[in-house]
């Protein structure tokens, strides 16, 4: 009796994916919307040292809607062209202060990690910093409930914060 009734639904099951196969696949969806700014301090360099790690699929869209043009940042060929459009976005998203000096951040690259883009900046050589201030707003005009998590690294000592849109200020002591 069981395969009776089951038999009709397999059939249908093969029809309708026959049918769907030329429609391209749902994108993942994932209905957290964060992104994480690692900011240490290199006492050995004597240089700040900043990964910011984003949704790649979050990060996409963004780039597509601040700069107005197709982004996929995982094809190589197009490599170049979008080192401009992340270097652009996060110059304009992160600035670091260390004392009451803005920390000029040199953009080095990025790179795909699985789901997620890691994108590297480093400073000029500076004297160990007492007090790292960052304006973050990554994402923030994407989604209302953007969080960015800051960690801040001097001498070994780590301390960490969030900031829930429409925050974008932190400052820490050492």
């Amino acid at each position: 009796m069981t395969a009776i009734l089951f038999k009709p639904l397999l059939y249908c099951y093969i029809l309708l994916n026959s049918l769907s196969a030329d429609k391209p696949a749902a994108v993942a969806f994932h209905p957290l919307h964060v992104s994480t700014s690692d900011i240490s301090y290199n006492t050995k360099d004597g240089q700040m040292e900043v990964i910011c790690t984003i949704f790649t699929d979050d990060f996409e869209t963004v780039l597509e809607k601040q700069f107005k043009t197709k982004v996929d940042l995982s094809k190589p060929e197009m490599h170049t062209a979008m080192d401009a459009l992340v270097k652009g976005y996060i110059a304009s998203h992160l600035q670091v202060k260390a004392g009451n000096a803005n920390v000029g951040l040199n953009y080095i690259g990025f790179e795909i990690n699985r789901e997620a883009v890691n994108v590297y900046l480093e400073s000029p050589k500076i004297s160990t910093p007492k007090k790292i201030e960052a304006d973050v707003t990554i994402l923030q005009s994407l989604y209302n409930d953007q969080l960015n998590i800051v960690h801040m690294t001097v001498a070994g000592t780590r301390k960490s914060a969030r900031l829930d849109n429409p925050a974008r200020k932190i400052a820490q002591e050492f």
